[in-house]
């Protein structure tokens, strides 16, 4: 499996010949969902979902599909009838050749304030993969490589780390990283490849890593 980062949380997985995208928001690059066989999205905030990007894909390519939760599917369903899928907490489902099991239910208390919305991380392929999306899930699965959300208005580097530790991965790559300046990039790689207890990999967006 290739792994391709893009912009902030989306990330591009190729295996023979297919392509699954994840979370092609409105911080990512315009054409980020250009070219999927199947695009996952974890949550309906407008960093990881982007309407018009989701749209310009499923125009591009009648074969194209979606899997979501239910607040994402039901801006996109009526327009696309039996190609935006919705799913939850404990689903399974194979999309583009990627087996794909549904991790989560709630996105992290920004403030107590803030209602949360709902949010669902994706464990794919056995557990090669996982990508949390806006959440400390810890899947009830090994997981070999996990989309570490590194930096966000809802956690703090001690959340980060303390979650690595959790989830055990062979090797944990950045996400949710448009927030995060030059300047602080050195003090997150140094703290959370000394105390996550795995590899701590970034790679910045276009550039791919084989899994």
């Amino acid at each position: 499996m290739r792994l391709t980062k893009k912009s902030h949380s989306c990330v591009r997985l190729e295996k023979d010949g297919r392509t699954l995208v994840v979370d092609p928001g409105g911080f990512s690059e315009e054409d980020a969902a250009l070219g999927a066989d199947a695009v996952l999205v974890t949550h309906e905030h407008p960093d990881h979902f982007d309407e018009g990007r989701l749209r310009a894909a499923l125009e591009a390519d009648p074969a194209v599909g979606i899997w979501t939760l239910k607040s994402v599917a039901d801006q996109l369903s009526a327009a696309f009838p039996g190609r935006v899928h919705t799913v939850g907490h404990g689903d399974t489902f194979t999309a583009a050749g990627f087996e794909v099991q549904v991790h989560g239910e709630l996105h992290a208390v920004i403030h107590p304030d803030i209602p949360r919305v709902t949010n669902v991380g994706y464990l794919v392929d056995d557990g090669a993969l996982f990508h949390p999306g806006d959440a400390l899930t810890v899947p009830d699965h090994p997981v070999r490589t996990l989309m570490l959300p590194v930096m966000a208005p809802w956690n703090k580097i001690s959340e980060v780390i303390d979650y690595v530790r959790e989830v055990r991965p062979e090797r944990a790559y950045d996400i949710h990283d448009a927030l995060l300046t030059d300047l602080a990039r050195p003090i997150y790689d140094r703290q959370i490849g000394a105390l996550g207890g795995a590899e701590h990999l970034r790679l910045v967006p276009g550039a791919t890593a084989e899994l």
